[in-house]
């Protein structure tokens, strides 16, 4: 099975071809707001982490209820969240992808004013998995 080009470089396991985790993470899709698990969960302790490759990406501390439909995060572990500048849609955006991988987590949004931070990761739920865990 062939990478996408834009993620040649990275080295993964593949995840299966036409499921929807593969679409998301491998080639930038976006799931339906309100359709993910892990959007309501918000446990005290343990970490999220990218679904494909395990590389710990949030702590259950930095997750927050934003309301948007998609689990948000104020802040990542560091070094483990890349930024790009997101030209589609007809407007710019920040892209975040998992450091390790490149797989797409969703975008960041700064300015909004939800919590002390300023900052919101919107993920989608299906490029990421909850550990327990403190």
């Amino acid at each position: 099975m062939a990478r996408p080009p834009n993620l040649a470089h990275h080295t993964h396991l593949p995840l299966p071809r036409p499921s929807l985790q593969f679409y998301i993470l491998r080639q930038k899709g976006t799931e339906p707001g309100g359709s993910g698990e892990l959007d309501s969960l918000y446990p005290p302790a343990g970490t999220f982490v990218c679904a494909g490759c395990g590389n710990p990406l949030y702590s259950a501390s930095a997750k927050f209820k934003s309301g948007c439909g998609w689990p948000s995060f104020d802040d990542e572990i560091p070094g483990s969240v890349e930024r790009t500048v997101d030209d589609t849609m007809g407007m710019r955006r920040t892209e975040i992808t998992c450091a390790k991988c490149g797989g797409h987590l969703g975008h960041v949004f700064e300015g909004e004013r939800l919590t002390a931070k300023n900052t919101r990761h919107c993920v989608n739920s299906i490029s990421i998995k909850f550990q327990k865990g403190g």
